[in-house]
């Protein structure tokens, strides 16, 4: 007689050495820096209750364009909620449309509405200028920040010339926001002011993105090089 066929206990069997070895789960990927802004429909949401004020203001005047503004960015924040998405851009975007509604109430004039914008762009401008004089590129550091990459690069010179570069970008851009802005704003052209905050904001600020993009991979690529190949495992 064959003895009988014992079921094999997982725990003390011994493992097969034909056997593919197990492929480990994939590591999550990091979100870009544009998903922890709130992705694309996040810079729509950030000009909804702009444009929402100035046509208020137009057709309806000050109080109520006031009320519009702040309706449409709740309306966006409470829309963030119900379909799930990051909630932490649309209560900075509520915040900054208080803050402003507040500003054009106190002024009593619908370019009040910009006027925090105007001087947010001047005090960046002379952040990110700083920044490069005292040679601690704010672009490098808040790149770093943001992909986990660190700020080995300041130890290369070279590195910190391409963030250098990247930074004087971004001061390029908030210092043209503020003149151009400062300068609609003292001609009292709210319309024309809501046009620059538009066309004046993601998409210089995008093109500015470029070059900091440009100067990570330079980076980059200059640190694994300095690194040396990564010596291949070994399977005990």
């Amino acid at each position: 007689m064959t003895d009988p066929i014992r079921p094999t206990d997982p725990h003390t069997a011994e493992p097969d050495p034909q056997a593919p070895a197990p492929t480990p789960n994939p590591a999550p990927a990091k979100p870009t820096a544009l998903e922890q802004m709130g992705g694309a429909t996040g810079m729509v949401y950030t000009m909804l209750p702009v444009v929402a004020f100035v046509v208020a203001n137009a057709s309806l005047g000050l109080t109520a364009a006031i009320a519009t503004a702040v309706g449409v960015g709740i309306a966006l924040t409470v829309l963030r909620l119900v379909r799930k998405e990051p909630v932490q851009p649309a209560l900075s975007g509520l915040f900054g449309v208080a803050v402003a509604s507040f500003v054009a109430w106190k002024t009593g004039s619908a370019k009040g509405y910009f006027l925090l914008g105007i001087w947010t762009s001047l005090l960046f401008a002379g952040i990110f200028l700083v920044s490069v004089l005292v040679r601690r590129p704010l672009a490098g550091i808040v790149w770093g920040a943001l992909n986990g990459t660190g700020t080995a690069w300041l130890k290369d010179k070279p590195s910190v010339r391409y963030y250098d570069i990247a930074t004087l970008a971004l001061t390029g851009v908030f210092a043209a926001r503020f003149v151009v802005q400062q300068w609609l704003y003292e001609e009292d052209s709210t319309g024309w002011l809501a046009f620059a905050r538009i066309a004046m904001g993601y998409p210089l600020l995008a093109l500015a993105l470029l070059v900091v993009v440009w100067a990570a991979r330079r980076s980059g690529k200059r640190l694994r090089a300095q690194a040396g190949p990564t010596p291949p495992t070994t399977t005990p």
